[in-house]
């Protein structure tokens, strides 16, 4: 029995590794602001999964609850303010290459 709590780890460990990886992939190497987005997205899901079962580890389950509410409350205003600033950029560029970026002046 002693055995199951440590397979559970890894393979949770595994998965919120690899959500990680995919995420930082798709801030780093992409130039499309939407993608970037979404890779933001993949990065805060992976800390909301590490910290739920953070939570179900040490039996503080309503703090890791609260941690996520707050956590998705902060993440559904991030994601608003960027896909405006995106849409607003493709009206302006029409491109959403964040190369093109540099040509926008106050």
């Amino acid at each position: 029995m002693s055995g199951e709590p440590v397979l559970t780890f890894y393979i949770f460990a595994f998965f919120i590794a690899a959500i990680l990886a995919c995420g930082s992939y798709c801030i780093l190497v992409t130039r499309n602001m939407i993608r970037a987005i979404i890779g933001l997205e993949l990065l805060i899901k992976a800390v909301t999964f590490l910290l739920i079962y953070a939570g179900y580890i040490t039996g503080q389950m309503a703090l890791a609850q609260s941690f996520v509410i707050t956590m998705i409350v902060i993440e559904v205003v991030v994601v608003a303010i960027a896909g405006g600033v995106s849409l607003r950029v493709f009206r302006h560029n029409n491109d959403l290459d964040v190369r093109k970026l540099k040509k926008l002046r106050g």
